[in-house]
């Protein structure tokens, strides 16, 4: 392959491209663009995968919500339309029964679930907001950004105590925000009941159950008291273990609940579940199916424009096809021009990846600086794998050499005589 360190093969490859400036430019475009189209749609899957990592940064996808409704089937003596409910020994029981349980953390509310919130104040200042009574798991499903402070935790809990973590947006209307004011240690009026801040947190994107900017946490513990909830609970949250199938643990959750509290089996009202792991799965899914259909959309662009190099390498070796007989004449060996119509086809096929490329990583700059902060849409540092770049440029110049041969093979069957009588 010497070829390649002949100057003159390199000057021969200038001129030629250089006499043939339209013609070559728009043979570019074809695989220029394919790369281009690879490259950036690579990289906006990726951002959209980022971005609903970020998205879902520290909630537990493989967890489902179950509340208790209204039973819809008349079962064992009780009629149609009974109100069924949670209570905390229900934890215990559905651990015990079904081993594909990592933990479950129960909750109360007001201002949820279509039950008023409750009416807080601070320094003649009143508003109503949404309060819940959590345990110190409920952080570990859905973590809390906290910007003063700290979590609930087990002593929380267990001395039942009147603490409470509030959030931004009660935070701003109670104490000066503008001013960073520290309100750890300071207290609100919950009810009646003086509540001592604990910590302030900030909601992140993907929110969650009774999870936003305008809820109070209190202890679980605390949180029946206050209302004489007894062991009653107003949902679970339930985490499965790594390995479970989250589909079937809901249903057995449902099955074990309905024996529990006499439900017909096929009552599919009595308990209502929301499963956020089926949800992601069908989120992962849509992103794989992007990157598949960009990988698709691209070598088939990139396909189609080696192969306009082709044509064009056609029509280049037909107009020179005097000069190739001279060059036969003079003595150049069938392989020699095979090799520079293979190189001419190379280097326009790597140029104009190359091309392709470098745009697609401008245009992801560009994107990135515009989704850089905002938090409304889940796109997040578009990125690209430079091995499934280099990859698909390698197969690119493969094409580019297999395509490549029809011209070559053509130039190599010019006889001199024949070559030098065409006009």
């Amino acid at each position: 392959m010497n070829i390649l360190f002949r100057k003159d093969t390199w000057q021969e490859i200038y001129y030629s491209l250089k006499n043939n400036k339209l013609r070559t430019f728009l043979t570019m475009i074809g695989v220029g663009w394919g790369m281009f189209l690879y490259v950036s749609l690579l990289g906006a899957a990726k951002g959209m995968e980022n971005g609903f990592d970020k998205l879902f940064s520290g909630f537990a996808t493989n967890s489902i919500f179950l509340w208790a409704q209204n039973t819809s089937i008349p079962y064992d003596g009780f009629p149609k339309g009974r109100q069924v409910s949670l209570h905390l020994p229900d934890m215990g029981l559905l651990e015990r029964k079904i081993h594909q349980i990592d933990y479950i953390s129960p909750q109360n509310s007001r201002g949820s679930f279509g039950n008023p919130g409750e009416r807080m104040s601070r320094n003649g200042k009143t508003a109503v907001y949404t309060l819940t009574g959590d345990y110190p798991l409920g952080n570990k499903i859905s973590e809390k950004k906290l910007i003063f402070g700290r979590y609930l935790n087990d002593a929380d809990v267990s001395g039942n105590k009147n603490v409470v973590v509030i959030g931004e947006g009660i935070y701003k209307n109670f104490f000066d925000a503008n001013k960073n004011e520290n309100p750890i240690g300071q207290s609100i009026n919950i009810k009646g009941i003086f509540f001592n801040i604990i910590g302030v947190y900030k909601v992140g994107r993907a929110g969650g159950p009774n999870n936003n900017d305008t809820t109070a946490f209190i202890p679980l513990s605390t949180f029946t008291k206050m209302f004489n909830d007894g062991d009653r609970v107003d949902f679970f949250a339930i985490v499965s273990k790594p390995d479970a199938d989250l589909t079937v643990v809901e249903n057995q959750v449902k099955d074990e609940l309905k024996s529990k509290n006499h439900v017909s089996p096929e009552d599919t009202n009595a308990f209502g579940t929301f499963n956020l792991g089926k949800m992601f799965e069908k989120m992962t899914g849509f992103l794989t199916g992007m990157q598949l259909l960009t990988i698709i959309v691209g070598t088939l662009t990139i396909i189609a424009g080696v192969i306009a190099i082709s044509n064009i390498l056609l029509i280049t070796v037909k107009e020179r096809t005097k000069e190739i007989g001279i060059r036969r004449a003079l003595g150049a060996k069938p392989s020699e021009v095979r090799n520079q119509i293979l190189l001419e086809s190379v280097v326009i096929t790597l140029a104009s990846g190359l091309i392709g490329f470098m745009f697609g990583i401008i245009l992801l700059m560009i994107i990135d600086i515009l989704t850089k902060n905002q938090d409304t849409f889940p796109f997040y540092n578009p990125t690209v794998n430079y091995g499934d770049v280099f990859s698909a440029m390698g197969v690119m110049i493969l094409l580019g050499l297999i395509i490549g041969m029809i011209p070559a093979q053509r130039a190599v069957k010019i006889k001199p005589i024949e070559a030098l009588r065409s006009e």
